[in-house]
């Protein structure tokens, strides 16, 4: 395989090379992927990531020969895997809310993606913010979701791959940017009598997260 030019990019709280053409831009596939690595050495395994979540993080362009692509979790067996995993305790009667939210480029058009699990009930949501950054993006996906949840006394779990939101929504973590939007999140959690945040693995083959991030990128591209 020949060597090819990547470039170092912000994959939410991480630092990955992505996959560029010869004047820096990402190379996506016809699903809006880029192939990335975590590591800028040749052999390193490639995973795919949504070109809407990867931000430019400066720096020249540096030509490695990746190896083979990581394998892809059954999306079949990584959905029961990962609830059953993280939350045995929660109740039958436990309505389930995954969320995503993501701009492209960051900041830029924003969107946000949320399924809503109620037994055998789906609800899906897909929204165009207009111009708003990813952090915005992944709150105002999990206000949206709550908001739609009308019986706030049954137990309720949010599930994101948005370390920043849960930290903020259950961690009181101290809120640097994004105040108001963010206490409004807040409030809105103190709404429910048992509230549970679930930080799941991005882009890792999990079937209700892939799709909050393609309900996401959907809105953005309706809106532009």
């Amino acid at each position: 395989m020949l060597a090819v030019p990547w470039k170092r990019h912000r994959l939410r709280d991480s630092d990955v090379w992505a996959k560029v053409d010869g004047t820096g831009a990402l190379v996506t596939d016809r699903d809006g992927r880029v192939e990335i690595v975590y590591k800028p050495e040749s052999g390193a395994k490639t995973y795919r990531a949504a070109a809407r979540n990867l931000a430019d993080a400066g720096g020249d362009l540096i030509e490695l020969t990746p190896g083979e692509p990581a394998p892809e979790k059954s999306k079949d067996k990584a959905k029961p895997k990962a609830a059953a995993a993280v939350v045995a305790d929660v109740p039958a009667n436990a309505i389930h809310v995954w969320t995503d939210g993501g701009a492209n480029p960051n900041p830029g058009p924003a969107g946000i993606g949320v399924v809503i699990v109620d037994g055998d009930q789906h609800h899906e949501l897909s929204e165009y913010l207009g111009q708003g950054t990813n952090q915005i993006a992944e709150l105002t996906a999990i206000l949206r979701g709550l908001q739609e949840i009308r019986d706030r006394s049954r137990p309720v779990v949010v599930y994101s791959d948005s370390a920043y939101s849960i930290g903020l929504l259950s961690q009181n973590w101290k809120a640097k940017a994004n105040v108001e939007l963010v206490e409004k999140c807040r409030a809105m959690c103190r709404q429910f009598e048992d509230l549970r945040f679930v930080k799941v693995a991005g882009h890792a083959g999990i079937a209700l997260n892939e799709r909050v991030d393609e309900l996401a990128t959907s809105a953005i591209s309706r809106g532009r």
